[in-house]
């Protein structure tokens, strides 16, 4: 996994506007949007930084894009967040991608604490997440609201537990 840069906005945008990666997670953002979104990703970041650390998911055997990842700090926080290409669901990757962040996060910045938000029906996600050692800590009712449709937000943690 490395940092997005600027040859990646053909995938970022693909994958932003995939309806089978998206469906639970937002409505298709507009053109503007996705590249607002993946202009505020590309500034080199620290812990200290506010926008998002978006990293690539790429096969080792092919260097073929299969998703991204990351986190921003919010509070000594991380907030994750991933999103794989469908042809790659249920195979492993987005478990190893996110483990793979974690320790990373923990060793190389001591963050210990991180959550994650999923849209109520994404249960790959959650899947994911519980592999990963989170845990559900909230579910808030009719937050979020995709398609005209109301969802409730689910609200995982993982605290890395030092000794």
């Amino acid at each position: 996994m490395v940092q997005i840069i600027a040859k990646n906005w053909a995938f970022y945008q693909s994958i932003n506007r995939d309806p089978d990666v998206i469906s639970l997670c937002f409505d298709e953002p507009s053109l503007e949007e996705i590249k607002a979104s993946f202009e505020s990703r590309l500034p080199v970041w620290d812990k200290a930084s506010e926008q998002w650390l978006c990293l690539t998911i790429t096969l080792n055997e092919t260097d073929e894009m299969i998703g991204i990842t990351g986190f921003r700090v919010q509070n000594g926080i991380a907030e994750v967040g991933f999103m794989i290409q469908p042809k790659y669901h249920g195979l492993g990757y987005g478990t190893e991608s996110l483990k793979a962040l974690i320790k990373w996060a923990y060793e190389n910045h001591g963050i210990q604490c991180f959550n994650a938000v999923v849209t109520e029906g994404n249960i790959g996600s959650e899947k994911v997440l519980i592999k990963c050692g989170f845990s559900l800590k909230d579910v808030i009712p009719n937050s979020y609201n995709i398609g005209g449709k109301l969802y409730a937000d689910h609200i995982y943690q993982y605290q890395k537990i030092t000794l």
